[in-house]
């Protein structure tokens, strides 16, 4: 039977109150929800799970997220559908309590990386979310949230990730310009993505390749992309911070591409390059 049948239970709220930044900051906690982001979460970060809440249907159609919480030692709950909804309007009747354990620059050259995305000042939680996805698609190395980027353990940006979240190193809250700095001292080139970028994609692709002129920036090379905020793009100062820009060529009618999906683009000729 479920354990919570009370929507209006404290530790209902609590986790509820996770969707608010300043209480996941007070607390050290954060919110997963939904079976894909909540299994990939206690697979693969079960050392910083502290609750698992399920329906008692989701728990018998989402029983491998059981078995795994289960052989970790998770506590798992079960609630009536009242009470997840309570905790999320987004849990599809599974959600899970982490704890934040922010990762550092120093721990993300611990592993020597070849290709990293580094956000600039991207607010909408959902683009953040889906190039953390995109990345780990790509075979990223991590992402880097810098400036006044969203925090990426807001509900959205998590549920955004599909669980990505959890597979590679996720860097927030630094500074912008001695990032870049670090990365280019570790030996990556750094490419910046914009529109009106003096270098076409195209041609990078083609010379790492060797169908093209030399001249053009080397894909093959450990790279670090930067992206800008959605609507502005990036920054000319954060642009010069740059090696070199890179624009991701337009063929149709389009005026332009949005953020995720350049990010995508990018990553993956890298990711082509590289291997």
């Amino acid at each position: 039977m479920p354990e919570l049948a009370n929507p209006r239970a404290e530790r209902v709220k609590a986790v509820r109150a996770l969707a608010g930044r300043s209480v996941r900051q007070r607390t050290g906690r954060f919110l997963v929800e939904g079976p894909q982001s909540v299994r990939e979460a206690v697979r693969f970060a079960a050392g910083q799970v502290r609750d698992v809440y399920l329906t008692e249907a989701a728990a018998q159609r989402y029983d491998e997220i059981v078995r795994d919480a289960q052989a970790a030692g998770l506590p798992v709950r079960l609630g009536t559908p009242e009470v997840l909804e309570a905790m999320s309007a987004d849990a599809q009747g599974v959600v899970a309590v982490l704890e934040r354990r922010p990762t550092t620059l120093d721990e993300l050259f611990r592993g020597a990386p070849r290709l990293v995305a580094v956000l600039a000042n991207v607010r909408d939680p959902g683009n953040a979310g889906t190039v953390i996805r995109a990345a780990d698609a790509a075979g990223a190395d991590a992402v880097v949230l810098a400036g006044e980027s969203v925090d990426p353990l807001n509900p959205k940006a998590v549920r955004s990730t599909a669980g990505s979240l959890f597979h590679l190193p996720v860097v927030a809250g630094v500074a912008l310009a001695p990032t870049l700095e670090r990365l280019r001292a570790e030996g990556l080139l750094v490419l910046a993505a914009d529109g009106s970028g003096e270098h076409d994609l195209d041609d990078l692709q083609d010379a790492a390749a060797g169908g093209a002129p030399a001249g053009v920036p080397d894909l093959r090379t450990p790279t670090a992309w930067l992206f800008g905020n959605e609507a502005w793009g990036l920054l000319p100062t954060d642009r010069e911070l740059a090696d070199a820009a890179v624009r991701v060529p337009i063929r149709g009618r389009a005026e332009s591409l949005n953020l995720a999906t350049a990010a995508t683009v990018c990553l993956y000729a890298s990711s082509r390059a590289q291997r």
